[in-house]
């Protein structure tokens, strides 16, 4: 389960996708695929979280790893790399950023 917290030792992973509202149920319907049947059983995963904008024009995933190798490890495996490509087809551009918990309120 996710846990926001700047004492918590984990990898916190923020991906934006740029979709357009024709495609945003799409995207989601195959991002919520690839945690339900392939990255929430991947070694370190913590819990994640999809957000959909309003207007259906950006798709916010936070998610939490045990640790950096984690999520590296599950991006970097061929399920990954073949759902990613998938996920491309249906957004105009997404990028997974890494960060740390800098504060807490």
């Amino acid at each position: 389960m996710l846990s926001i917290s700047t004492d918590r030792d984990c990898q916190t992973v923020i991906t934006t996708f740029e979709v357009t509202p024709g495609t945003c149920q799409d995207l989601l319907d195959a991002l919520k695929d690839a945690y339900d049947a392939f990255i929430r059983h991947q070694p370190g995963f913590i819990g994640a979280g999809l957000h959909v904008n309003d207007a259906q024009t950006r798709i916010a995933n936070y998610s939490q790893w045990q640790k950096r190798e984690d999520f590296l490890a599950m991006l970097r495996s061929a399920e990954m790399r073949k759902r990613n490509r998938s996920f491309n087809e249906l957004c105009k551009s997404f990028e997974p950023v890494m960060y740390d918990v800098g504060a807490v309120f």
